[in-house]
């Protein structure tokens, strides 16, 4: 489906021709007459036979009028004329065919005469030279934009006319090896006003520069390799006609170049070329000098040499040919896409840059510049979002903030799209399309197993080159890329704030720990405290009492009774006072009958009424135990001095595998702000942290009070 989608947005964005049928006609007619034209040259009988350059020329001149033929099909045509491109391609093969034919015919004649055939072939020759460079100068639509060149143009032909006719009256003849020659002239001539047209090309136009310049290097490549063999080996010998012949590789790429499918390759087949051009020119040089200048040309004699100097050239070339690549590659790039980078270019980058340390918005906005740089875009924008809202995260240009919705509907359809064109977008994402809807657009879903992340929008304006297959390859591998990315960082998101939680609970553990050491110093001092100002002090004054007592005794016996009697009375005090003391510490109720019983004991001492509630409620560690019936103490002491003339209900049950508590009253009621800054509950949260409890505090001004906690029970 997608497929199908995006051939229709390359539809709806550039409009393709229509065949013409009579421009279609008038280029079939031109290439039967062509053919005419070569049969009769190539049935002509002449004494020395026919040489191989002739042979090859001519079956250019066949080649070039299929050319035309294909172009007309394709190519543009304003306000229904014959367009301009095809007919100058036809109108050289024509005239070479003409020149060729009447050559031919020609020698038939006496070589003391000058006849008609010659001057035919003369004149028609020279004119291919100056149709040659007319084309050159018109790539690639056919016209002649500027006064300059059209003057320029009509200097050539006058200048072709003036020095055909010359050659006339003067009854010389323009040989095969001139025409080769003066047509290079013409194609160095026309390399600068090429090489401006192809500066301010778009779309096909582009493409068939390209298309042209990788026929017009691989055909360079080829005449390369083969004088640099005809010079170290003699061969081939046909040195013109293998050269010539290399030259088919121009009108075959121009008819590649009219391929829909093909045409978007043109710019990375262009840099290849020029990669092999400069691969074939290096090797070459190496050969020349190794092999002429340190050693000599083969001969039968010293084949074992010569094998051993072109072993030691191939190593040369494979050693330099390394590091030189990298240059050759970087300046084809330049040639082809100017001061853009080669499409690809973004992912090398984009792959560096997640290797470093940046923030995922500076990332972004750096992977949208270089999608503009490299891609040639008007615009690059990044989408981000988890849920059903699509925010534009980056823009280049900036165009400020923008959401989307993908619904439930949509997002698994987006999700599992490709890169997608106009035509999608329109039907599962309309809102992408405002204020675009004549543009080119792309959009790459970024996804990772199977959930959507985010959205890569790319913009060319409509006349801009078409996206091409490479450029829907970046985008998927680069929308993968960012996907991964996404998942990466929402992962190092959730690792940080896994740490954060961990740094926040050993903080609380530490302090914990130390208000735990704290409280425990402070409880000892406390009941040293007692001790000493409670029951030492009356210890002390029993031991003074009993040695008065011993004195009285042997005195006055009846005296001495009575006061034993008291001395009875201030033990029994010491011994209350010490169980109270160590009730305070542990009660040893809570380890005798556990801790409804303590709870109840405790609840007994508070001088509010207070009602324990607990059904089921058996025997527990002696943690868990101490860590509830010690929180509800405090709650009940918290009660007793805020809540006066209050009813407090404490309430123990089993729920879900803990031990849950409750202590609740109906008095004025507090600020829970306030209360969890207490020492009560910050006590209570360290005694219950400690064996994996919680404690929570419920309470309003006026409405009572809740203390709510809860133990795990392993």
């Amino acid at each position: 489906m997608d497929v199908v989608m995006n051939e229709t947005v390359v539809e709806m964005v550039t409009p393709q021709p229509k065949p013409s049928s009579s421009q279609v006609a008038l280029h079939v007619l031109l290439f039967v007459v062509t053919v005419v034209i070569v049969v009769v040259g190539l049935r002509t009988r002449v004494a020395n036979g026919m040489a191989a350059v002739n042979a090859v020329a001519f079956g250019l001149a066949l080649v070039w009028a299929i050319t035309a033929v294909v172009a007309s099909h394709f190519s543009d045509r304003p306000s229904g004329r014959v367009s301009p491109y095809p007919l100058l391609i036809a109108a050289d093969s024509l005239l070479a065919a003409v020149a060729l034919a009447a050559g031919r015919l020609a020698q038939h004649e006496s070589v003391h005469s000058y006849g008609a055939a010659k001057s035919v072939a003369t004149i028609t020759a020279l004119l291919v030279t100056a149709v040659s460079f007319h084309l050159l100068l018109a790539l690639p639509d056919g016209q002649l934009s500027g006064t300059g060149r059209r003057t320029v143009v009509v200097v050539v032909y006058v200048a072709a006319l003036a020095a055909g006719l010359s050659l006339v009256i003067g009854k010389d003849v323009f040989t095969i090896l001139e025409g080769g020659i003066s047509w290079s002239i013409a194609a160095v001539g026309a390399l600068l006003p090429l090489r401006l047209r192809y500066a301010g090309a778009v779309g096909h136009h582009r493409e068939r520069l390209q298309w042209f310049a990788i026929g017009a290097v691989l055909a360079g490549a080829v005449a390369l390799v083969v004088a640099v063999l005809h010079v170290l080996i003699n061969w081939p010998r046909p040195l013109g006609a293998v050269a010539a012949g290399g030259t088919v590789l121009v009108p075959l790429s121009l008819m590649a170049g009219e391929s829909r499918r093909l045409a978007t390759q043109s710019g990375r087949m262009l840099v290849r070329s020029f990669t092999v051009f400069g691969f074939v020119a290096l090797v070459s040089a190496i050969y020349l000098v190794v092999v002429l200048g340190l050693g000599h040309k083969p001969s039968t004699t010293t084949d074992r040499t010569t094998l051993g100097l072109s072993m030691l050239a191939t190593g040369i070339a494979a050693v330099v040919f390394v590091p030189a690549r990298e240059r050759f590659v970087s300046s084809a790039t330049r040639f082809v896409y100017g001061a853009r980078q080669a499409p690809d270019e973004v992912l090398r980058t984009f792959g560096s840059r997640l290797t470093r340390a940046i923030p995922m918005d500076e990332l972004l906005l750096q992977l949208a510049e270089s999608l503009r740089k490299t891609m040639g875009l008007v615009s690059a924008e990044v989408y981000t979002g988890m849920g059903e809202v699509l925010e534009r995260a980056v823009s280049v240009p900036d165009a400020g903030p923008l959401s989307i919705v993908v619904t439930s509907r949509e997002r698994p359809v987006v999700t599992r799209a490709g890169v997608s064109g106009s035509a999608w977008v329109s039907v599962w994402l309309p809102a992408l399309l405002d204020g675009r809807a004549q543009a080119q657009l792309r959009v790459a879903p970024i996804s990772h197993a199977g959930e959507l992340l985010g959205l890569v929008v790319v913009e060319r304006a409509s006349g801009d080159d078409l996206f091409s297959e490479d450029d829907d390859r970046v985008l998927t591998d680069l929308a993968r890329q960012v996907g991964l990315a996404f998942h990466n960082s929402q992962l190092d998101t959730a690792l940080q704030t896994t740490l954060d939680e961990l740094r926040k609970q050993a903080d609380a553990l530490r302090e914990s720990r130390a208000r735990i050491v704290a409280s425990g110093d402070a409880e000892r001092r406390r009941v040293e405290r007692n001790l000493h100002d409670g029951a030492q002090q009356h210890l002390v004054a029993l031991a003074v009492n009993l040695r008065l007592a011993r004195d009285v005794i042997a005195d006055d016996p009846a005296a001495g009774a009575e006061m034993l009697d008291e001395l009875a009375g201030e033990v029994q005090e010491t011994i209350q006072e010490l169980r109270e003391l160590a009730h305070g510490i542990y009660p040893p109720l809570l380890v005798d009958s556990g801790l409804v019983e303590a709870l109840r004991a405790a609840a007994n001492r508070n001088p509010l009424s207070v009602d324990v509630v607990a059904e089921g409620i058996g025997r527990y560690s002696s943690e868990t135990e101490a860590a509830i019936y010690f929180c509800c103490l405090e709650a009940l002491q918290n009660a007793a001095k805020h809540a006066i003339d209050a009813h407090v209900e404490v309430r123990l049950w089993e729920e879900s595998g803990g031990l849950l508590f409750s202590v609740s009253d109906d008095g004025p009621g507090f600020d829970v702000e306030k209360a969890q800054r207490g020492h009560g509950y910050i006590n209570m949260a360290d005694r219950l942290g400690a064996i994996g409890g919680t404690v929570r505090w419920e309470s309003s001004p006026g409405h009572g009070a809740r203390v709510n906690g809860s133990v795990p029970l392993i």
